[in-house]
């Protein structure tokens, strides 16, 4: 098929040279880089707000609305997680030598 998927229209195949997609995993693949990237954001964002906490840079209000916010971005990655059936660690993109994108779970 020109232009089109390879024979068995798996992700990953050459034709002609070309990296087929499987376009039922296109979404979903999109959906996990999209996600590890809000992942990425939300965690600095939480050690960003836990420093200045220790600092005593903010008030109490506002230590209470940047943690309610923490809280329901936290609440949201799970839905879309779910709905997009990934689990946290495919979040974790291996980036080879340098290791994983995200520290490990408590760190």
């Amino acid at each position: 098929m020109t232009g089109g998927r390879a024979a068995g229209g798996r992700t990953g195949e050459r034709a002609g040279g070309r990296i087929e997609l499987d376009r039922d995993t296109v979404e979903r693949d999109l959906m996990r880089l999209v996600l590890t990237v809000i992942e990425l954001l939300r965690q600095l964002m939480e050690r960003q707000a836990l420093r200045r906490v220790d600092q005593g840079d903010l008030t109490e209000d506002q230590e209470e609305r940047i943690g309610l916010t923490l809280m329901l971005l936290a609440e949201r990655m799970d839905e879309l997680c779910a709905r997009y059936d990934l689990t946290p660690e495919e979040l974790n993109l291996d980036l080879g030598p340098l290791g994983t994108l995200l520290p490990p779970p408590g760190t």
